[in-house]
């Protein structure tokens, strides 16, 4: 029997699945506070089916200690999706694998959020467009900038005014991100419980300049001036170091190894290094030699965003 109680075919072995495949984000990249944010080649992979109850299997170590049933975070997301629409979502069947280091401040709540949209999109027969599913998912996640990366790819700019969500994609931003990602986890709630309730008028105006300037010198190319803007952001990291002991001590060597500009890597506890286009394995390489204790990531940024398609099972289900 299939997933949907039916008898398989004759000589059919494989089974066809709806597949998701959502990238990873890194927000901020300094002073870009709640609205930048950049997809990277690590991702949340899943595959599904219907079935007559909840199933939730994990092919990664890391996700293991998470629910199986219908109480799972990605599942918990197309429920609600679905009852936003009045539709009744059907019992899947999945298979998850990730290789998105959780609570290190790389949009793993967001990528599981896009999933968890996806999965009502497609099985309830929703319709949804790229900016309707980002709506709901920053409506869940608070803000727009990770799952506006994980959806979209590249590097984006989101803003959410009231219920009015938009983004744009800045595809002309080139560089190669390089992480540094230490064993400790920081949940972003307590990150973001040392950050100021308030800020006041003139020190908005200045930490507004350094994240346009920022914005500007990454769009023109100008890798020394958006670094200098990156160490200067005077929205969140001056807060956020004190959790990230390391942070100095990482962007000294970073920038020694070549990198142009340092910044926590969302809420933290990772550490994103940039390097102009085509220099990022260099870097990562002097940096791996260097940095003690942590893992050194050199990536790319992911341009695609979140696909999906039907496809024969390729997941141990």
């Amino acid at each position: 029997m299939n997933g949907l109680g039916e008898p398989h075919a004759a000589g059919i072995t494989a089974r066809q699945v709806f597949a998701v495949k959502v990238p990873a984000s890194s927000a901020n990249l300094g002073p870009g506070f709640d609205s930048l944010a950049v997809a990277l080649d690590l991702y949340l992979e899943l595959e599904a089916e219907r079935s007559n109850r909840w199933e939730v299997e994990f092919l990664s170590p890391s996700l293991t200690d998470f629910p199986r049933d219908e109480t799972n975070y990605i599942c918990q997301i197309a429920l609600k999706t679905a009852l936003m629409y009045k539709q009744k979502m059907p019992p899947l069947r999945m298979s998850v694998k990730s290789d998105i280091p959780l609570a290190r401040g790389l949009g793993s709540s967001a990528a599981a959020i896009v999933a968890g949209v996806e999965l009502a999109n497609e099985f309830c027969n929703l319709e949804l467009s790229l900016l309707e599913k980002l709506k709901i998912a920053a409506g869940f996640e608070g803000h727009p900038d990770n799952a506006g990366a994980s959806l979209f790819g590249g590097v984006v700019v989101g803003s959410q005014i009231g219920d009015e969500v938009d983004l744009t994609v800045l595809d002309q931003i080139q560089f190669d991100p390089i992480l540094v990602v230490p064993r400790e986890e920081l949940l972003t709630e307590i990150s973001r419980d040392v950050l100021p309730a308030n800020m006041e008028f003139q020190h908005s105006v200045r930490a507004s300049a350094v994240a346009n300037q920022q914005l500007a010198a990454l769009l023109t190319h100008n890798w020394t001036l958006a670094g200098r803007m990156m160490a200067a952001d005077l929205f969140h990291q001056p807060y956020r170091k004190e959790l990230v002991p390391f942070f100095d001590d990482v962007h000294e060597k970073a920038i020694q190894s070549g990198a142009f500009g340092v910044a926590l890597s969302g809420a933290g506890p990772s550490i994103l290094c940039l390097a102009e286009p085509g220099k990022g394995d260099e870097v990562g390489e002097k940096m791996k030699r260097c940095v003690d204790g942590m893992e050194i990531l050199t990536l790319k940024i992911d341009r695609n965003g979140c696909s999906s398609s039907m496809k024969k099972s390729g997941f141990a289900i």
